[in-house]
């Protein structure tokens, strides 16, 4: 059994609360048991200014940053010099949400995805994901109602979640605790039909059989599953 009795392929509590500022063109806070992380979305009606004058798509773009007292040990502020892991992670978030997004039905548009994680207990990259998936839903929605754009841009939903070998065993949705002990460490990214955008994987110990691949596989595609029925 683990850390919190749950099941091998067992989510925790998996929560998102629309709306939850007021000054966000969207937003939501997202609860994947003690992770919370406020996702928002901000709405600028130009393009980057690396972008050609002629190139019709819009972007998508995020920052993300670790709160000092989301962590058991206050974490700095980065205020000078983003590091390495932030980076990865903004990336990350940024490609998973345009890989779902059509960006030529969003002309001369740059939408910008805030993650800020308030209470980290693992996953919250993935939690960041799903979170700026959610958001993104909604400005597109108000976007359409004001007239800024014509046609609905997703593709299809995404979900995130992390995947891990504990003991030997496939665990889905690793808290601190797992992912501190585990052998091996995935973050899986897939759309509702299942096909793969992220599969990132890493052996921290001992290398693992492709069996325990496949099987992480199917535990991320049923917690993708059941995260996407929340939407």
């Amino acid at each position: 059994m683990r850390f919190d009795n749950r099941k091998n392929d067992e989510l925790r509590e998996v929560n998102f609360i629309r709306n939850y500022t007021k000054n966000a063109y969207s937003s939501v806070l997202v609860e994947f048991g003690n992770t919370k992380v406020i996702v928002a979305a901000s709405v600028t009606q130009s393009k980057p200014k690396w972008m050609e004058k002629d190139d019709p798509r819009g972007w998508i773009t995020a920052e993300y940053s670790l709160l000092p007292s989301s962590t058991n040990i206050r974490n700095n502020r980065e205020r000078n010099k983003v590091s390495g892991r932030t980076r990865e992670i903004e990336r990350l978030i940024g490609r998973c949400l345009r890989s779902c997004v059509d960006l030529y039905k969003i002309p001369n548009l740059t939408i910008t995805i805030d993650a800020d994680v308030i209470q980290a207990d693992g996953g919250t990259r993935c939690a960041s994901i799903c979170g700026g998936f959610l958001v993104l839903d909604m400005t597109f929605k108000k976007l359409l109602k004001e007239n800024i754009i014509s046609e609905y841009p997703i593709i299809e939903p995404i979900a995130a979640i992390s995947v891990g070998i504990f003991n030997n065993e496939v665990i889905l949705d690793l808290n601190y605790e797992e992912d501190s002990h585990c052998c091996a460490d995935s973050n899986i990214v897939l759309t509702k039909s299942g096909k793969i955008v992220e599969f990132q994987t890493t052996a921290e110990e001992n290398p693992f059989q492709e069996e325990k691949l496949l099987k992480m596989l199917t535990y991320a595609k049923k917690g993708i599953n059941e995260i996407i029925l929340k939407y």
